[in-house]
């Protein structure tokens, strides 16, 4: 099939849908007009032959510029020779199977080859040649992190960094090249055949001294280069290409001499490689009797009938024509995984019979006998030995009895290196951590098996935990967090590091392991006799599951969490709190809907569509406001909300309903916060769990979280504040009370903000984030729900999530009417919904609606419902009927002037869906259905346009929308043009726009072109 024919402009228009642009924002990058770009869609459309802007996106590469955004494989720096029939055999193998191991003994030229046939095969795979080296690794559970830092994949939130690699790869079509295996078979086995499953289009090839053994498995044996055809053989041709390559050439008589010599090297290419290198300073003569020699001695051995023999042979002949000093350097320097510096190099291998100054010169013999080879970086010349020849120097290493000696050294020189990375920072840092990572990772390996070394093992585990969490491998850091506390020579250090641990799986969305390791980190406070640290750890688990219930895939049960939470109290000496609130007893909900059911204020849901029951238009929740609350406070009092506005030093938040009372003497501030906020979770559900099912009042729910605050407060905690916060915000949304909640949720990020990136203030992070731009945007403050939705966008622990990066973003963006936004990150939202499998929550369904409204607005149904059909998927169908989806819909249905539509949408009194449109929803839901009430000339629209402002009082796009529509009620046209104002005033373009064309006349026109601007015109 032929490829299409498009014009540059053509091109070029299809290289900006590749970004995800609007035709508004493409027109202004091109300087044309939105007309033209639409005629060149339609025309791209039709000859791509898509469906739409999205397929078109994606066919993007295949018409831009050949770009290498990363080394996909290795640029060898000498030519390949030979193998002309192993390469078409091989190319048409993995043409037929998706699973091709070439096997093969130690230099016999199986990466070479694979490399070649990889090469050749680039142009079949659409999506690229990826090449995998796992000679480093040397942890079996390590080999999918291997393959992801190859493929430039991170780990997705809710899910570890294997799952991510399947996900990226899931509809794409590559080959991947994973060399030299052989050391972690029992990693690749499994983890192949995982990916193979997940991923119908990858093929992989594999190289290994030996077979994965597993039954989808297509072996390649890999031959030594031919020897047929005497001087004009494969194994002739690549010794005189590689002699020549050192300045060497050979007159024709000696052609028989170069047989004879490849002959006794079998054909091994990396033999005969070595053998050339040393010509210039033995000549030919002296290769073959050399040669011969060591031959000989090896003859009878236990190693003559072995099949790396001729590279065995080889080595052991080119090392014992080394200096005693480059032996000892050679074997030593084996010990490095990557390549290294001189520096390195003098500090590990330079004591006795070794001079450290010498080792600089002992590097570069070793090099110019191919022993190692030269590999240029930017902080200067690194050295590094092929596998095959490490292998060999770790062998001697052994025999020379200097294995334990220089290991250790290796361990001290991590050490130092960690410490470095821990102590400097900097542009480079990340390159100054990739460059020993592995190292790191293998000293650790080593010295975990030292009993004498634990205490260094433990050490260098906590230092590798924190760079990797700095580096963004959240995977690895929560790993090496649980092995520095299998190494801890204390409980109470083994317990800090679970702590720590926990936060990180926090920042994976991964509540079971968070529920698991706080439990731990209570059991080695237990054995280090620390009662009240205890009880602290327990309560800490119960917090965790009810305030992310949604992150768990079994939530743990009522009775479980209420008794650890009992004993909580216990141990940590919170009694002089006084007794537990008396709110009726924790149970498991009789439906599991009947409380928050998904959206509950501040948090996601594991309820899956069609978990809620429909509103009862008579059922009022019992803890739900009446709308007799009096007018809402200034945007900015924090102190209406009774959290915590005093600074880090002052005193603790006020109390509408008592201060907390003051701990016993005997108690420990930070068990007593714990066990408090632990309280607010489980008792009151402050955070709306999916197995909340208390029946307390909403006042209850506050006292609680208010006390939560302040002993946080008191115990100088900002960690534990925020969180106790983020419990006060939830009860404050319960109450209707939506500037509370956002004046708590800007709390948290004043306390954090100027904290250490430590993974619990991470993870407290950007959950504030989320809250406060969600909250923001629930007071009218859709600035400040912008700004904090693009910080949390662009933090670099969801550079690889970016559906939960953007998702407030995308919510706040379509509100303040910016449809070009929108559309470019719905782009990103979407591809990474996509790699991270299409998961639910909370804040995505909404993104996704937002998306579906834009498109709506524009008047583009086939996108819209696209979009919708996300929604589904993204969000729950509760949720998306009765709270943020009524609310979106009913704004297209108004733009589109069906109003009578727009109040069916609404119909509900907000009293019935409560649950539904408390935290961020209700100002929009009344003010909107006060608008569509206007619009339909419903008989109760002046008193619903009251009863809104009464509401939202302080609201400034809400108000402008009760001004609007009491204006509209009025026929009143000045007043209506004002509220167009009010909307620019307060970042509501959208609806600034709108008021014009609702004002009609000349104001029409310049509505029109307002939405045009914003890329939302039709």
């Amino acid at each position: 099939m032929s490829t299409p024919v498009i014009s540059s402009r053509e091109a070029d228009v299809l290289a900006l849908l590749g970004e995800h642009l609007s035709n508004a924002e493409i027109a202004a990058r091109l300087f044309i007009s939105v007309r033209t770009v639409e005629s060149h869609v339609s025309s791209l459309l039709r000859k791509l032959a898509v469906p739409d802007r999205r397929a078109l996106s994606r066919r993007a590469a295949e018409f831009a510029p050949v770009q290498m955004a990363a080394p996909v494989l290795p640029a060898p720096l000498t030519a390949f020779v030979g193998r002309v029939r192993e390469r078409g055999e091989l190319a048409e193998a993995l043409k037929k199977h998706r699973q091709v191991t070439a096997v093969g003994p130690g230099g016999v030229g199986k990466t070479r080859l694979a490399l070649a046939v990889a090469a050749e095969l680039a142009g079949d795979f659409a999506d690229g040649v990826w090449f995998v080296d796992l000679a480093p690794v040397t942890d079996p559970g390590r080999v999918g992190a291997a393959v992801a830092a190859a493929l430039g994949v991170g780990e997705q939130p809710g899910r570890g960094i294997d799952d991510s690699v399947f996900a990226v790869l899931a509809d794409r079509q590559a080959l991947l090249v994973w060399d030299n295996c052989e050391q972690i078979r029992d990693g690749v086995a499994p983890f192949l055949e995982r990916l193979l499953a997940a991923c119908p289009r990858v093929r992989v090839l594999v190289t290994s001294r030996a077979r994965l053994m597993v039954p989808f498995e297509r072996v390649f044996p890999v031959p030594p280069l031919s020897r047929a055809g005497g001087g004009d053989s494969e194994a002739v041709e690549l010794f005189l290409e590689r002699s020549a390559a050192v300045g060497l050439s050979w007159d024709p008589s000696v052609r028989d001499t170069v047989v004879a010599l490849c002959e006794r090297l079998d054909g091994m290419a990396l033999a005969i490689e070595l053998a050339a290198a040393r010509c210039p300073t033995l000549g030919l003569d002296g290769l073959v009797a050399g040669l011969s020699d060591q031959l000989r001695i090896l003859a009878g051995g236990p190693r003559a009938a072995d099949r790396h023999r001729s590279v065995r042979a080889v080595l052991d002949w080119s090392h014992d024509l080394l200096e005693p000093a480059d032996r000892a350097l050679l074997r030593r320097v084996s010990v490095f995984v990557v390549p290294f510096t001189t520096e390195a190099a003098a500090e590990l291998a330079g004591f006795a019979p070794l001079d450290p100054g010498a080792v600089a010169d002992g590097l570069g013999r070793l090099a110019e006998q191919s022993l190692l080879t030269v590999t240029p970086s930017a902080d200067g010349t690194r050295y590094r030995a092929l596998e095959t020849i490490r292998q060999y120097g770790a062998e001697r290493l052994d025999e020379a009895g200097e294995s334990e000696a220089v290991r250790s050294r290796h361990v001290e020189w991590c050490l130092d290196r960690a410490a470095g990375l821990l102590d400097a920072g900097g542009a480079d840092w990340r390159a100054r951590f990739d460059a020993v990572a592995e190292d790191l990772r293998a000293a650790l390996a080593w010295a975990a098996e030292q009993a004498r070394l634990r205490a260094d093992a433990h050490r260098l585990a906590l230092s590798l935990a924190e760079s990797a969490f700095t580096r963004n491998l959240p995977g690895e850091s929560q790993q090496r967090y649980e092995q520095a506390a299998a190494l801890a020579g204390a409980d109470a250090d083994a317990g800090e590091s679970l702590r720590l641990a926990a936060a990180v799986a926090g920042c994976r969305r991964l509540g079971d392991d968070m529920f698991r390791l706080h439990r731990a980190a209570a059991e080695a406070a237990r054995r280090a006799g620390d009662l009240a640290g205890t009880g602290r750890d327990l309560a800490a688990a119960a917090t965790v599951a009810y305030r992310f219930s949604s992150e768990f895939t079994r939530i743990p049960a009522v009775e479980e969490t209420a008794a650890m939470l009992a004993e909580a109290r216990e141990l940590s000496g919170a009694g002089g709190l006084g007794p537990a609130p008396d709110l009726g007893a924790v149970r498991a909900p009789d439906r599991a809907a009947d409380r928050a059911s998904g959206s509950g204020p501040g948090r996601d849901s594991a309820a899956g569509p069609g978990d809620v029951p429909a509103p009862d238009p008579g059922d009022v929740p019992a803890s739900g406001p009446a709308f007799g609350l009096g007018g809402a406070p200034d945007p900015g009092d924090v102190s209406a909300s009774a959290s915590a506005s005093a600074s880090a030093s002052g005193p603790g938040p006020a109390f509408g309903l008592g201060g907390a009372p003051d701990p016993s003497p005997s108690s420990s501030p930070s068990a007593s916060a714990a066990v408090a906020l632990a309280e607010a979770a489980v008792l009151a559900d402050a955070f709306g769990a999916v197995q909340g099912a208390t029946d307390n009042t909403v006042e209850e729910t506050i006292a609680l979280a208010e006390r939560a605050v302040a002993l946080a407060h008191r115990a100088g905690d900002p960690v534990a504040e925020s969180a106790a916060l983020d419990a006060l915000s939830g009860a404050r949304s319960w109450a209707g009370d939506s500037f509370a909640a956002a004046a708590a949720a800007r709390r948290r990020i004043d306390l954090l903000t100027p904290l250490p990136p430590t993974p619990a203030r991470t993870h407290e992070l950007l959950d504030a984030l989320a809250m406060a731009s969600g909250t923001a945007l629930g007071a009218g403050g859709l600035a400040e729900a912008r700004r904090w939705g693009r910080q949390l966008a662009g933090h670099p622990l969801l550079a690889e999530a970016g559906h939960h990066a953007t998702s407030w973003l995308l919510v706040a963006d379509a509100f303040a009417g910016r449809g070009g936004e929108v559309l470019t990150g719905s782009g990103r939202f979407l591809d990474a919904w996509e790699r991270g499998g299409r998961q639910q929550s909370f804040s995505l369904g909404p993104a996704a609606a937002s998306v579906a409204m834009v498109h709506g607005l524009r008047g583009d149904l086939a996108a819209r419902a696209e979009w919708l059909g996300i929604v589904d998927r993204a969000g729950t169908a509760e949720e998306y009927r009765h709270g943020y989806g009524a609310i979106l819909d009913a704004m297209v249905l108004l733009h589109d002037g069906d109003a009578a539509e727009a109040l069916d949408r609404l119909a509900p009194e907000p009293e019935q869906v409560w649950k539904w449109v408390t935290w961020i929803w209700l100002h929009w839901y009344v003010a909107l259905r006060a608008e569509a009430s206007v619009l339909a000339g419903h008989p109760d629209a002046r008193a619903r346009t009251a009863a809104a402002r009464s509401l939202v009082a302080g609201n400034p796009v809400a108000t402008a929308h009760v001004d609007r529509a009491d204006a509209l009620l009025d026929g009143d046209r000045p007043r209506l043009l004002a509220t167009a104002k009010a909307f620019e005033a307060a970042g509501s373009r959208y609806q600034a726009a709108r008021t014009l064309l609702l004002a009609g006349g000349e104001h029409a026109a310049a509505g029109a072109a307002a939405l045009a601007e914003s890329g939302l015109g039709r």
